[in-house]
Order: structure tokens, then sequence, then C-alpha cells
């Protein structure tokens, strides 16, 4: 880590949805690397607390919640005013609610609108503001954290988490090829099952066997190597990745 210019160390990155799960998980691995996390939280204050004292206080907390229309802007602007600049953007908020086929249509309209809403109009607002601060300094980076149901289809009973992962796709290989000449570049990972709370609570009602049948390797991802692989791309180095979508889902799905 001598040359700061080719690592992470003293650059400010904003990572969504960081209170727990795969969130902490990048917020720690990128402390560890010298960088400064800017942590966002919606609701769970005393968890985003606890991740900065982890890490030593070498961050910073901000609040909004992403599932207002507002939220994201007012999030950018928060943590513009925390960190000066900010180097990178971590877009991994995310939520997954079931709705089947059958459901009425004001059920099935509330689980779309707020999936499009958290999973993608939130990331694509912030993605704007990212955009318009790193052409300042020529230089920034994006991940958007997509999923494997964004690329192979998912499952009847939560179509809208496939389709708002898929767009989060294709919005990340749009600004590649849109703002890459600005020193901009952006990259999506797909996982698929990680160790969270999401993947816990399938568990619980469906079984383990469920979720890790299809996995050749026959184990979910754990948080910590998401986290690894996003501190990677984060890297300056790592310009040639742009508009890549890298796969994190053990064999399960296979280009």
């Amino acid at each position: 880590m001598s040359d700061n210019h080719q690592t992470l160390v003293g650059r400010a990155i904003l990572v969504t949805g960081a209170s727990g799960g795969i969130g902490a998980a990048i917020a720690e691995r990128l402390a560890h690397e010298g960088a400064t996390p800017i942590i966002h939280y919606s609701r769970d204050e005393r968890s985003a607390h606890a991740l900065l004292e982890r890490i030593g206080g070498k961050g910073h907390l901000v609040q909004a919640d992403l599932s207002t229309t507002d939220g994201p802007t007012a999030l950018w602007n928060r943590a513009v005013a925390a960190a000066g600049r900010v180097y990178g953007l971590v877009n991994n908020a995310g939520i997954r609610t079931e709705c089947p086929i059958d459901a009425s249509v004001e059920a099935w309209h509330a689980a779309w609108t707020s999936e499009l809403q958290v999973n993608f109009l939130a990331a694509a607002d912030l993605c704007k503001a990212a955009i318009l601060h790193f052409r300042g300094y020529k230089e920034g980076r994006i991940v958007n954290m997509s999923s494997r149901a964004g690329q192979r289809g998912y499952a009847a009973e939560a179509l809208p988490y496939g389709a708002t992962k898929a767009a989060l796709i294709n919005l990340t290989k749009s600004i590649a090829r849109s703002f890459g000449k600005d020193g901009i570049t952006a990259v999506a990972l797909a996982p698929g099952w990680v160790r969270t709370d999401m993947a816990k609570d399938f568990v619980a009602r469906h079984g383990e066997a469920a979720a890790v049948g299809d996995i050749p390797i026959g184990s979910m991802a754990e948080p910590a190597e998401i986290a690894e692989l996003v501190a990677f791309v984060l890297r300056p180095s790592q310009r040639s990745l742009n508009g890549a979508t890298l796969d994190v889902n053990g064999g399960s799905y296979i280009r």
C-alpha cells in the first residue's frame, strides 16, 4: 500500500444499506484496506453505530430513506457534506418482497412500486449524482449490486426482484459506455445466495436444500467474499473492469 494512487487508502466510498449483511461486510473490508466508508442506514441506527465502532470510528454515518423519492438525493448531499470528495459509490441497498401472480392488483402494484424505488430508482438517482460529482475530479468508481436473479430470471412469487436487478445491470453497462471517457467506471456484481438475513428467512421457510440445491459448490457465499471482491473492483488500478458483470454464484448460473 505504498502507492496511494493504486490503493483505497484515504478514499471516501459511500455504501448504501451498510448497517448489516453484505453492506456491513463491505464497509469493514474497505476500512481494512484504508478507505473511509460512508455508512448509509435507513432505520437501524444502532447497528450502524456498532459498525462504526468496529472500524475504529474511521468512517461517516449518513441516514436516508431510499424508499422515498427524495431520499437518494438527500443521501448523496449528506455524504458529500460529511466526506467532501467522494471517490466511490456502492449501491448495495435492496429489498425482496413476495407477491404471487394471483395477488390483488393493489398488492401487485405495491410490490412493484416499492422494489423499483429501492432496488433501481434510488440506485439510478445516486448514480446520477455520483457521475456529476466524479466528473469534476476525472475519476470515480460505481459498483452496483445486482443478482443472479437479474440474469437467469427469478421465482414466480418474487418477479419484481429479478426485474429490478436486471435493470440495474443494464444501467451499469450504459454508464460504463457513456462515462468511461470521464474517468468513471461502473461494474455490476451478480451474487447468488449470500448468507444474510434475507437468505436465513428463506431457509427458515423453505429449507437449506431449496437454497443451495442447484449450487455446484453446495454452499452460499459469505458476505466477506462479496466484500473482498467489491474492494478489489473499487481499486484505481481496475479501470478495465468497466462495464463488467461479475458472477458470484458458486456455478449455479454460468454464461
